[in-house]
């Protein structure tokens, strides 16, 4: 830890003192050297809960209770492993009266907003559809799970492991599959017709498989790189994206942006639906600031079946 100057808003930042964040893989590659050279000090960070401590707009008052994710952080600006950050008012989101515990908070930003990206604005997700997620025991994976749920779709969700169907069922699954490197068949066992969407979070090497598990017109957003860098070699478009399949990848860095303004999220609605105990929680662990070095650890061996969490 090092104390580190803090930083004054401009026109169109707020401040928040942090309560509490969730940990994230892109801190663990930031760390590892995947993200570039580290030429100077980096804050890493992506997310966070907690209250504001300066707002010059009157948008939000001071005390109040907000998440913020993306916008910069840990990249082009500091990030949120420290006792306050200064984020674009854009990234910010009032979670204000919600009952839920600091440590219950933080487990929801980037998984949530990530998974409205994915599912909502790529998918176009409907109540009564079927969708896959591949790569389900990751925490953005439990969380497209319960939200794909509570929306009403009907759920497929893999795992490499058959012990984590029971954690996945209480995500809220209806199947559960045990991923081998190839599931197509197993998923076209319960659908013959095929599935309406899947969310690949497993990544490229996959990618391939989970297209045979979709119904023409049928579409499949990659959000994951569990598997490697998101690269498809030879990939052909008529054999290996049959019947008007649409693919995307989408990306985090669109929360805040005009293409995607954080005002119209359903984070709060999930973090009221979390509360109410009609979402279950992600959260798995929880750390103390100083000991964000076993947590890396948790994080790095594939071991925390949900979201791991820190708290100031």
């Amino acid at each position: 830890m090092k104390d580190v100057q803090s930083l004054q808003p401009t026109a169109d930042e707020v401040k928040i003192t942090v309560r509490a964040f969730g940990l994230n893989r892109a801190e663990t590659y930031l760390r590892a050297g995947k993200m570039g050279d580290i030429t100077g000090p980096r804050t890493p960070g992506i997310e966070a809960v907690g209250e504001i401590a300066s707002d010059a707009s009157g948008t939000f008052r001071i005390g109040e209770r907000v998440a913020t994710a993306m916008g910069g952080m840990q990249f082009s600006r500091p990030g949120s492993y420290a006792e306050e950050v200064t984020v674009l008012r854009s990234n910010v989101v009032s979670l204000d009266g919600i009952d839920l515990a600091w440590e219950e908070l933080a487990a929801l930003p980037e998984a949530y907003l990530t998974v409205w990206g994915a599912l909502d604005q790529s998918l176009a997700i409907e109540a009564s559809q079927t969708i896959l997620v591949r790569g389900a025991t990751s925490s953005v994976g439990l969380a497209a799970v319960a939200y794909a749920k509570a929306r009403g779709l009907t759920v497929i969700a893999t795992s490499r492991s058959a012990g984590n169907g029971d954690r996945l069922r209480k995500a809220g699954a209806d199947h559960v599959v045990v991923d081998n490197g190839t599931i197509s068949d197993e998923v076209r066992k319960l659908f013959p017709n095929g599935i309406d969407s899947a969310l690949e979070v497993v990544g490229a090497s996959t990618l391939r498989d989970t297209i045979k598990t979709l119904k023409p017109f049928g579409a499949v957003s990659m959000i994951g790189l569990l598997g490697g860098a998101p690269v498809l070699n030879e990939f052909h478009l008529m054999q290996d994206l049959p019947a008007a399949i649409r693919l995307n990848f989408f990306q985090s860095g669109l929360l805040g942006t005009p293409a995607m303004p954080l005002s119209e999220s359903p984070l709060r609605w999930v973090a009221e639906e979390v509360a109410a105990g009609r979402i279950p929680s992600l959260r798995s662990e929880t750390f103390n600031f100083d000991d964000i070095r076993r947590a890396h650890t948790v994080i790095e061996s594939n071991r925390g079946l949900g979201k791991l969490v820190v708290r100031l």
